[in-house]
């Protein structure tokens, strides 16, 4: 059987995990948003951003494979079907996704044992965290903010490891559903009173604006605004549904929930 050995990686979780699995010989190109590991972007030409990327560039590197993500990459993904290049798109949402995504690459690479001792590192992450959430004294009311205008509230991978960490997601219930548009909080009040104890905000790669937040029209009633509970996460930490928001990102949403039960009475 022939494996890829010319892989272009639209999206950054993609780089990440061939990178981990140390494959990344098979990388032929990158989205210009990769920053992990920061030694990606000078070692592999940026092909893409987002929802666009340079087609003829792509095509002049010959790729066998390119790995692409959603809807949001369905019509470059079309495009490169139509010019003959084989394309694997994933829809990955929640944290068992991101799993199935990371074996079923390993697999693609011929990298499966590989990939079954990297992926029993990060479920030896989950689990420690979970069983340490456990002994928390009070679980903090969290919202997660993943844009500021229209407010958009965090995906379902965001959500279960806010949960993980101990934390309540008030919109959990949004959290399931994979299109932006729909996790649109249109009235700011819901967030009033819901009154989280801990708002963590990552805009999508724009930087937080924390007066933003704690000017909006009656947010200084919320306990997270009133005791300056207010953190941003780097997007490449948790947005992206792959390596990065299982290990560092969940990490740092763990950090601030144990610092906040610290300080509970």
């Amino acid at each position: 059987m022939n494996f890829p050995s010319r892989i272009v990686c639209l999206t950054e979780e993609t780089a990440e995990i061939l990178y981990d699995l140390g494959a990344e010989d098979l990388i032929v190109g990158i989205s210009g948003y990769t920053v992990r590991p920061k030694r990606a972007r000078k070692e592999k030409p940026k092909v893409s951003a987002f929802i666009s990327a340079k087609i003829d560039k792509i095509l002049d590197l010959k790729p066998d494979l390119v790995l692409g993500f959603s809807d949001l990459q369905s019509e470059i993904c079309s495009t490169l079907i139509n010019e003959g290049v084989n394309v694997l798109c994933f829809n990955q949402r929640s944290i068992s996704e991101i799993i199935n995504v990371i074996e079923f690459i390993g697999r693609i690479v011929n990298l499966q044992e590989k990939t079954e001792q990297y992926l029993k590192g990060i479920n030896s992450n989950l689990d420690c965290i979970r069983l340490s959430s456990k002994n928390l004294k009070k679980k903090p009311k969290v919202f997660f903010e993943e844009w500021d205008d229209p407010i958009i509230t965090g995906i379902e991978w965001v959500s279960e490891l806010v949960e993980i960490a101990g934390g309540i997601d008030i919109f959990k219930n949004h959290s399931s559903k994979p299109n932006a548009k729909d996790r649109i909080i249109k009235n700011s009040d819901e967030v009033v009173n819901a009154n989280p104890d801990i708002i963590f905000a990552s805009w999508c790669g724009k930087k937080l604006n924390k007066d933003k937040i704690i000017n909006r029209n009656n947010w200084n009633m919320i306990n997270a605004v009133k005791n300056n509970d207010i953190y941003e996460i780097k997007s490449p930490l948790i947005l992206q549904p792959g390596p990065a928001a299982l290990t560092d990102g969940l990490n740092e949403i763990k950090n601030v929930i144990s610092n906040w039960n610290m300080q509970q009475k």
